[in-house]
């Protein structure tokens, strides 16, 4: 079977469309045994995550963390590189814009605070995606490994920070102190307050619009620029690559650093723009979630969106199913697990099927149309 045949929208548009599917109706299964009727359910979870203002907001609002973890995985996809410390990298970067709401949050305007916001955020995370990215390019060392390594190192420090250096001696609670009020980032409602529309109260802030621009970013240098290039030369070839002049070093130690700048990024919204403060785990394992979004969405900047839409739609309806069956919320973690099977580890099962398909509908379009 020839591949060029193969329009784009077959093999990534409906062969994903077809394994959500096959996700969602073993997940079926799985409420016929818990006795939830799986239409009601699902019903439940979509009305919970998009037919009210509140919910689209909280979908969003998990959306957010979702692109901003799965850019990170998708950039360093495209150089063959295996980033499995997204979630040590948001932990560091939640570091440095922490550090720069509780230190300059009552000093500076929040027009300035915002950009130092972003660039701490993004340098901390880069810094720290740094280490493993120079093992790998320098010492041979596996980036899985380090990579991994640097996610306990990085929960680690942040504990002892949080417990030794960051907690006030008032409270017992390992976390900063709230940070200044006039550092928070306005949530949507208050963002298009002012310019009087009346949007549903939830944590969905101005980092949305940050996560959509960085998107584009990433579009526009992994496509449309010489170090994009490069980055996706060595992915498909470390050898021919550097046959034709491409620094491996350079281009392993700059895939990650961008990375873990994305990473970073995380923390905007849920520290500066929901929490308010830095706490344990405040990651929650979006990190980790980023590995499926970016693999669903092909490491294309349109297809990350789209799949944190869906994770989004996951974690929002999933908490609505759980509060109205009373079903553990982990269920939300099992629907995930089969959405990754599906789009992941068995991706290519449906591939020949739908293909063979494809191919007898084209050729009998072309044969009707010659007859004619």
């Amino acid at each position: 079977m020839s591949q060029e045949r193969i329009p784009a929208w077959v093999s990534v548009g409906i062969l994903s469309a077809v394994n959500i599917l096959l996700a969602f109706l073993v997940s079926a299964i799985l409420f016929y045994y818990l006795d939830i009727n799986p239409i009601d359910a699902a019903k439940i979870m979509w009305s919970g995550a998009f037919e009210t203002g509140e919910g689209i907001g909280y979908t969003l609002y998990y959306a957010t963390g979702f692109i901003f973890t799965g850019l990170a995985v998708a950039v360093a996809f495209h150089a063959g590189l295996f980033n499995i410390g997204g979630e040590g990298q948001a932990y560091i970067g939640g570091l440095g814009v922490g550090l720069v709401c509780l230190l300059l949050g009552d000093v500076l305007p929040f027009a300035l605070l915002l950009p130092l916001s972003i660039i701490a955020g993004g340098l901390f995370g880069a810094a720290w995606a740094f280490i493993p990215a120079w093992l790998q390019a320098k010492r041979g060392s596996h980036i899985v490994i380090t990579t991994i390594m640097s996610n306990f190192i990085a929960a680690s420090l942040m504990a002892y920070l949080l417990v030794e250096v960051l907690k006030p001696s008032s409270q017992m609670s390992a976390e900063s102190k709230v940070f200044p009020e006039a550092s928070w980032l306005p949530k949507m409602n208050e963002f298009f307050g002012g310019f009087g529309l009346d949007i549903p109260t939830s944590p969905l802030n101005i980092s949305f619009f940050w996560a959509l621009i960085c998107a584009a970013l990433v579009w526009v240098f992994i496509w449309h620029t010489r170090w994009g290039y490069e980055i996706r030369s060595v992915g498909a070839s470390q050898s021919a690559s550097a046959y034709a002049g491409i620094s491996y070093p350079k281009v392993v130690i700059l895939a990650m650093v961008i990375s873990g700048m994305l990473s970073g990024f995380f923390a905007l919204n849920a520290l500066q723009g929901e929490l308010h403060q830095i706490k344990l785990n405040f990651v929650e394992g979006f990190g980790v979630t980023g590995i499926a979004v970016a693999l669903m969405g092909r490491n294309h900047p349109v297809g990350v969106i789209l799949a944190s839409l869906l994770f989004g739609f996951l974690y929002q309806g999933g908490a609505e199913l759980s509060f109205e069956y009373g079903v553990d919320r982990n269920i939300v973690v099992v629907l995930q697990g089969l959405v990754i099977l599906f789009c992941g580890a068995l991706e290519h099962m449906m591939r020949p099927r739908i293909e063979q398909l494809y191919l007898a509908f084209a050729n009998r379009a072309t044969a009707q149309a010659k007859g004619a």
